[in-house]
């Protein structure tokens, strides 16, 4: 339990202004490479940050947010930059939790299909109003021939025939318009899945609404996300992570402490975000 409230009040406040805890002495002595440090904290902002107070909330980050090594980082030269190489853990951290999102989304939008009963309706539907369709075309085509013939007793007879059949098909429309707004677990309320948080939002939301979800802190957060991700990507496209022998013991992505060895190295470190599967875009494509 003490554990836990000195990680919440160093995400509070800050690892480095957490005096009197013993906290200060021992960050101060951490290097900027040192695994117990944030790196998506160091590069940009630690996911374990956007979402605080939210329903996506992650709890405290698991590493160290030093703001002294912060600033070591954004003074340091480029070429040091990436030496480190700290942008491809960033990256890493951020796809986790987009990758994460986006099940959410799929997993959302999928709860909103119909079910199979109500496919088979509005299939069935579609048909019986095709059906009438050519019922119709082809009575107005037999009405056309009667009446030129001079069969008048018959022509009229068959324009009462098609009649009928327009109302029966203008009736399975409304059927299939009211199938179509009732089904599945959105009903009436026609909900929608935001693809860029997951949330479900309603089409009959008024504006106020709707902007309190698209400028609340959970929206924005993964916005902010994938606008830094995509950003990075392009950025780090060509470029090779480096190779960290000093890690190896450590590093997640090598098997038994041998490198190459398993699946290929890999770069962890971030923001607590544990193996991912590397690189990865929405869509499976590999960076």
């Amino acid at each position: 339990m003490a554990a836990e409230q000195r990680k919440l009040l160093e995400q509070l406040m800050g690892a480095d202004q957490l005096i009197g805890t013993g906290a200060q002495g021992r960050n101060s002595q951490l290097s900027i490479t040192d695994n117990k440090v944030c790196r998506s904290y160091i590069v940009g902002t630690c996911p374990h940050d956007l979402f605080t107070n939210t329903k996506q909330d992650l709890g405290p980050c698991p590493k160290v947010h030093s703001e002294g090594l912060k600033t070591e980082y954004d003074t340091a030269p480029s070429s040091e930059k990436a030496k480190w190489g700290f942008e491809f853990d960033y990256l890493r951290d951020m796809q986790k939790y987009i990758d994460d999102c986006d099940r959410r989304i799929d997993t959302a939008q999928r709860r909103l299909e119909k079910t199979p009963d109500e496919i088979r309706q509005t299939n069935d539907l579609l048909k019986q109003i095709a059906d009438l369709s050519n019922t119709i075309n082809s009575g107005l085509q037999e009405v056309s021939i009667l009446g030129e013939t001079g069969s008048v007793a018959l022509a009229l007879s068959e324009m009462h025939k098609v009649r009928t059949s327009k109302h029966q098909k203008e009736s399975l429309e409304r059927d299939l318009k009211n199938l179509q707004d009732t089904s599945g677990p959105s009903g009436h309320q026609k909900l929608q899945v935001c693809d860029v948080c997951g949330a479900y939002l309603s089409r009959l939301d008024n504006d106020r609404r709707l902007a309190d979800h698209f400028f609340g802190k959970m929206h924005m957060g993964y916005s902010d996300m994938r606008k830094n991700c995509k950003k990075l990507s392009i950025e780090l496209k060509g470029r090779a992570p480096p190779i960290r022998h000093h890690e190896e013991d450590d590093n997640p992505y090598t098997s038994g402490g041998r490198p190459g060895a398993g699946r290929g190295p890999r770069y962890g470190g971030g923001g607590g975000g544990g193996g991912g599967g590397g690189y990865r875009r929405r869509g499976g494509g590999r960076w």
